[in-house]
């Protein structure tokens, strides 16, 4: 088979097209000089839970599929941001959870795991956005999860419980930022809020746009604060939603909320602050899920290139991208059909996850193998089939990523032997990760830093503090 025949009609083509377009050659570029200049914006990428397998894998992915590296990877070859190594520890461990990481950037300071922004005292740090709100700046969440999440959460608010996301909502509101867009209308609607306050209606009270699809999004025009909630809960991987029609129509890619966000932002002239997410990466890792994984660190690649083609317009513009942490460090592995089984993932149309979420203790063998095969490309034996059905005998609606408790390692463990990607566990990893920096007050990024030590950073990156 020809290489061009094969990578013809994959599952990449649906999630966009910003990644597409050729790069300059690596020999032409250098990288810019910022020294001198002062931030008036920062734009702060976070992939969550992205191990380095996460990252390279998915530049993989696009390089044979489409022969071109992904933005990430690209300004490194370019030579085009300074790059440096994050320790990414909290307070209470070496390996951080996300509200703790996040806090670290928010509050300047490590807190125990599962705290926002609060420490093991009681005491509070005052949140970076907060402060960038005070110096007159916009300020601005976007992510694929819940927006009142732990990682957005923790640049915005305090809150001794990272699970009280009905109240951090109330918060953002108190607040007023100026962008805040994600999942969760469970946190946000009076018909599913426990305590019936309508947060859209009092959004709307206080001047804000409200928009619940991507049909308005893409209609603003970004003279009112943004609030966009678009599912109820987190919203769909990127790679379901490439192949489900109605989901396309209703949920914006985190590009599209990305380049809106910056429009509606940029209208101050004092600058903004917006932190964007790919929270779905770190459920997907929990999940040891390739598909929902390398396709949602593509999307994230895209919302990359936004933030990028911003900057390169605006070089009063900091781009910051990293992660929290590690999560279940993936890998591809040596194996005489590694290539051949890697390339399967190109023209997955569903994630593990779509898979079993669909089914149930009376799905039939055939049927999950038929299921699978449609899904992913490739059939499993019936023995393999049988030995992940068995455990829809006991599930039982408990878990904070997994409340079927669907068994995802299984099906994980068997779908290695087809992809040659094995996995390290199923949760965070004490990992230092992979950080880069492009605009002015990237030339006060050292090779290796604290999670701690970007809250000062930005801060005197913007002239904020001295």
């Amino acid at each position: 088979m020809k290489r061009r025949d094969f990578f013809k009609g994959g599952s990449l083509a649906f999630l966009g097209s910003s990644l597409l377009s050729p790069f300059d050659s690596i020999a032409a570029v250098t990288t810019p000089d910022f020294k001198g200049k002062q931030a008036t914006n920062i734009i702060f990428l976070v992939s969550d839970g992205m191990s380095t397998g996460t990252l390279n894998m998915a530049n993989m992915l696009l390089h044979r599929k489409t022969g071109k590296s992904s933005k990430w990877i690209s300004l490194y070859e370019q030579n085009r941001v300074t790059r440096a190594l994050m320790d990414t520890a909290s307070a209470s461990s070496m390996v951080t959870d996300s509200a703790a990481a996040s806090s670290s950037w928010g509050g300047g300071v490590r807190v125990p795991n599962g705290s926002i922004n609060v420490n093991a005292d009681g005491s509070e740090n005052m949140p970076i956005l907060q402060k960038f709100k005070k110096a007159g700046k916009s300020v601005g969440v976007v992510t694929t999860v819940t927006a009142t999440h732990a990682t957005p959460a923790g640049f915005s608010v305090t809150s001794n419980k990272r699970s009280d996301e009905p109240g951090i909502a109330v918060k953002y509101l108190d607040l007023k930022l100026d962008v805040i867009m994600g999942g969760g209308l469970n946190h946000f609607s009076p018909s599913l809020r426990k305590d019936g306050k309508d947060l859209f209606g009092i959004a709307r009270h206080n001047g804000y746009e409200v928009v619940n699809n991507r049909k308005q999004l893409l209609g603003q025009s970004g003279s009112k604060p943004l609030l966009g909630i678009f599912s109820e809960d987190a919203l769909p991987y990127s790679l379901d939603r490439a192949n489900d029609k109605a989901l396309i129509e209703k949920v914006p890619t985190l590009a599209e909320m990305t380049k809106q966000a910056i429009h509606t932002l940029s209208k101050n002239k004092k600058g903004f602050v917006l932190q964007v997410e790919a929270g779905k990466v770190d459920w997907a890792a929990h999940a040891n899920d390739v598909g929902g994984l390398l396709y949602d660190q593509v999307a994230f690649d895209e919302a990359v290139a936004e933030a990028i083609a911003f900057a390169e317009q605006n070089d009063n513009t900091l781009v910051v991208i990293t992660t929290d942490h590690g999560n279940a460090n993936p890998g591809l592995f040596y194996g005489s059909n590694a290539d051949r089984n890697f390339e399967r993932i190109f023209n997955f149309k569903h994630t593990n996850n779509w898979i079993l979420d669909g089914v149930s203790k009376d799905t039939s063998v055939r049927d999950f193998i038929d299921k699978l095969e449609a899904a992913q490309g490739f059939p499993i034996t019936t023995a393999e089939a049988e030995q992940i059905l068995v455990h829809y005998g006991k599930i039982d609606e408990k878990g904070l990523y997994n409340p079927r408790n669907l068994p995802y390692k299984e099906l994980a463990l068997v779908q290695s032997k087809y992809t040659s990607v094995g996995w390290g566990s199923m949760d965070h990893s004490a990992d230092y990760v992979e950080l880069a920096m492009f605009g002015p007050g990237s030339e006060l990024l050292k090779p290796f830093v604290r999670n701690t030590d970007l809250h000062n950073l930005m801060l005197r990156a913007c002239g904020v503090i001295s």
